[in-house]
């Protein structure tokens, strides 16, 4: 894609925070807008043009802000209305843009939609939600919801099941229902009309429901089948996001990026693109490498060219026709410096190496709060110090799958999405500089030696590399516009591809093992731009080793 066709987010870096752990300026140990504007100009330094925002609406918080009881407010403890117009603005002036979360798969239980469809069957949002009647004094289907248990929940004031894909709390919103779309679309303009530059939209491949609903062929000891399985990406839903697409965005300058775990590489060209309903998508196949994305007591090794092919089917997919977000982390995974690499791997030098990657690949590469500091996953001893539902329920399936309680743990210790949500780490003062206050989650005990102070002021930190890399990136046009060709696809230790404009060519080539590594002759030739270590050797890599050449 040529750079004169490019659009401000095919050109920037996009920052992701999950504001209830970011920063805390009201000292109730939970983060807020304010404590975001006030580390606005860290942001800029990293140099960021957009922030992507986890869900700030009210919300019971079951699910940590995914099951939304308002669409056009903010929840109190986060601020107010003001405070977010103030962080548009003040964002504004540093030529950064706010991307909201929207959710529209499911509402919360508490949503006012939600309480007058349960009251009866004939009030005038009797089907804004999925109820059916039960089967011989049973749930519907055999299905089983994401978070684990039955898929359907029984009301008594209906005399029928509601279907969730998450969370009993989190009932499933029917958008065969044209009042449902409509009222969703609303509150999409309303932030569009206070200036926000953009979305993600969370678990949209759920939102079309099959015709029929069936039982599925069980995959657990419990008898059911992951209602993922049976839902995900189903014939039709590519008609409501046109709809939605046609309704909210087109014709204005923003980004839309879905999550769309289900949709395989060779899908993307309806999703993404000239034609596509989106101008990104998160595609999930290089985080599932570990498992099948849905059950974490089964974790299976998997090489490094299995990794390599996920992600560079991704860039074919879209070579000609479409964009990728780059990301290896988010609010629902673990961190990466412990998922992509081995666990004796050096923290430091794991995270260099897979910001390289992040930073060079062809697409808008997404920066998780702390992945910059190279912040790692939490070990805690017992599950009762875990806070994710998803986390506990993962738990509790692996003891019915047979695991000892330790194994099940352990499981738990290396794909909690917990992982990911522990306080921001500041400084190595009173909880690592997030709160004045016990924060609402533990922090990492490794703040001490990993935090935003001490890097800033190490000319080698993690800090300072995604620095580095984000202006080198913006001072090469190969790595903003140009092509992606993969390099050495059947080598198990290496990573590395090239980026073309024109005749002029970058290579990034990382070391993703803990081993010294001989590169082929071919690299002899090229000349190291940046390095992550002092004193490269031109065909010596030494472990975790990431280099930017000009070929």
């Amino acid at each position: 894609m040529a750079a004169d066709n490019q659009k401000w987010w095919q050109r920037t870096v996009v920052y992701q925070i999950y504001p209830k752990s970011f920063q805390d300026t009201s000292g109730n140990g939970v983060g807020d807008l304010r404590g975001i504007i006030n580390r606005l100009d860290y942001l800029a330094s990293l140099g960021i043009g957009a922030i992507w925002l986890t869900p700030i609406y009210p919300s019971p918080m079951v699910d940590n802000g995914y099951d939304i009881s308002d669409y056009t407010s903010i929840d109190p403890t986060y601020g107010t209305m003001a405070d977010f117009d103030e962080l548009v603005e003040e964002a504004h002036v540093r030529g950064i843009r706010i991307v909201m979360d929207l959710v529209y798969n499911h509402s919360s239980d508490r949503h006012q939609w939600f309480v007058e469809s349960k009251a009866s069957r004939d009030n005038p949002k009797a089907d804004w939600y999925i109820w059916r009647d039960a089967l011989d004094g049973k749930p519907p289907t055999n299905w089983r919801s994401i978070f684990g248990g039955s898929a359907w929940t029984w009301s008594e004031e209906r005399q029928q099941y509601y279907l969730h894909t998450f969370a009993k709390e989190q009932p499933d919103l029917n958008w065969e229902n044209p009042n449902v779309r409509r009222a969703l679309f609303d509150s999409a303009r309303f932030w569009l009309d206070k200036g926000v530059g953009g979305f993600r939209i969370d678990a949209i491949t759920y939102i079309k429901k099959p015709t029929a609903f069936v039982n599925g062929e069980p995959d657990g000891a419990d008898g059911m089948v992951n209602v993922h399985t049976m839902t995900a990406n189903t014939k039709g839903i590519l008609d409501f996001l046109r709809e939605f697409k046609r309704e909210c965005f087109v014709g204005r300058d923003i980004f839309t990026v879905g999550e769309a775990n289900g949709v395989a590489a060779d899908e993307l060209v309806n999703w993404v693109g000239d034609n596509g309903v989106f101008d990104m998508l998160f595609e999930f196949s290089h985080l599932t490498l570990s498992n099948d994305g849905e059950v974490w007591c089964r974790p299976r090794r998997w090489k490094l060219s299995e990794l390599k092919t996920a992600l560079s089917n991704s860039q074919k997919a879209t070579a000609t026709n479409g964009w990728c977000p780059i990301f290896f982390e988010n609010h629902d995974q673990p961190r990466g410096v412990n998922h992509y690499f081995e666990k004796d791997a050096d923290p430091i030098k794991a995270a260099k190496a897979l910001a390289t990657v992040l930073m060079t690949m062809r697409g808008t590469p997404f920066i998780y709060e702390g992945q910059e500091l190279g912040m790692t996953n939490v070990a805690w001893r017992s599950i009762d110090q875990y806070d994710d539902i998803q986390s506990r329920a993962q738990y509790e399936f692996a003891l019915k799958e047979g695991l000892t309680a330790e194994a099940a743990l352990e499981s738990v210790h290396d794909f909690s999405r917990d992982n990911a949500r522990t306080p921001m780490q500041w400084t190595a003062g009173l909880n690592a500089g997030f709160s004045s206050a016990r924060p609402w989650m533990p922090v990492n005990e490794n703040y001490l030696t990993v935090n935003a102070e001490l890097e800033d002021r190490e000319s080698g930190s993690v800090l300072n590399w995604y620095r580095e890399l984000s202006e080198f990136r913006r001072a090469h046009e190969e790595l903003l516009s140009g092509t992606y060709v993969e390099l050495l696809p059947k080598n198990e230790k290496v990573f590395a591809f090239e980026r073309t404009v024109g005749k002029k060519t970058l290579v990034t080539v990382v070391n993703f093992s803990t081993e010294e590594v001989t590169l082929p002759k071919k690299f002899s030739t090229m000349n190291i731009l940046l390095g992550s270590e002092l004193n490269p050797q031109p065909l010596t890599l030494r472990p975790l080793e990431a280099r930017i050449c000009r070929a």
